[in-house]
């Protein structure tokens, strides 16, 4: 499973002019992504000052717009990311309004710690009954081990939940390390998760390629590293999945198509 996410809560074309912000440039990047391989389309949008928000309505443009130009052939996956801006109520009450294909939820924000088990447990059963393919966003070991113990536990409804693993940290500028992949692969219980990585930083490439050989999922683009695997700049989100599908030609594991996806890990 290839996954992409072209854009981020806090970047914009200052940071790289080919970073999709709006929907049209959303629509665009998704052609692009599609033909390169990526099943999976990580989604933030923008308000009109090029803000992040968690408006249903503005989902809703860049969705369609998306669809307009891609059919049903890339899953689209909604974030709820706070970023500091939105309540965990807040954070619920898009996914319940938009009622998506998928949705990203980090663990840290949606379950911060027991006293907020009880609603959480609710809200992912909910999730799962109503068909939305939930993926949980861990940053760091202390939320792997949690993942794993609520995992245990039943927390998800859902007996082999999806993660997705983080390596490094956008709000500390620390990069990740290809190398830390081992620590991961310790705590996560691979056998009863599918699991996702992604990398920020210029390690983006070395990090894909070594999940893809221990048997995970990747998630590359402009929202976590802007630059290829030689230190030139990517000429945009296509291009860096290119160079990562070009390294991986001649493996067994070929990327899955949106299809593939939906029947193997949404509707199980």
């Amino acid at each position: 499973m290839v996954m992409c996410a072209p854009n981020g809560a806090r970047r914009t074309h200052a940071d790289h002019p080919a970073l999709p912000v709006s929907a049209e440039e959303l629509a665009y990047c998704a052609v692009k992504l599609r033909d390169s391989g990526v099943s999976v389309m990580h989604l933030h949008v923008r308000d009109e000052q090029g803000r992040h928000t968690l408006d249903a309505d503005a989902y809703r443009a860049a969705m369609g717009r998306i669809r307009d130009t891609t059919g049903c052939d890339l899953v689209l996956q909604v974030t709820t990311e706070a970023v500091g801006l939105y309540s965990p109520d807040e954070q619920k009450a898009l996914v319940r309004e938009l009622r998506p294909e998928a949705v990203s939820l980090a663990l840290r924000e949606l379950c911060p710690d027991e006293k907020g088990e009880s609603s959480a447990a609710t809200f992912f059963e909910w999730v799962v009954n109503e068909g939305i393919w939930p993926q949980y966003i861990l940053h760091s070991a202390e939320d792997m081990q949690r993942f794993e113990s609520l995992r245990r536990r039943g927390m998800f409804a859902d007996d082999n939940p999806a993660c997705l693993v983080v390596l490094g940290q956008y709000s500390t500028r620390r990069m990740g390390n290809p190398a830390d992949l081992a620590a991961v692969l310790s705590i996560v219980d691979v056998k009863h998760c599918s699991w996702t990585l992604c990398c920020f930083g210029p390690h983006e490439h070395q990090a894909m390629l070594a999940a893809h050989a221990e048997g995970g999922h990747v998630r590359i683009g402009f929202e976590n590293n802007l630059l290829l695997a030689d230190g030139r700049p990517a000429a945009d989100n296509a291009a860096l999945v290119a160079q990562f599908t070009a390294a991986i030609e001649q493996s067994p594991r070929r990327p899955a198509t949106a299809d593939e996806v939906r029947e193997t890990f949404m509707f199980r």
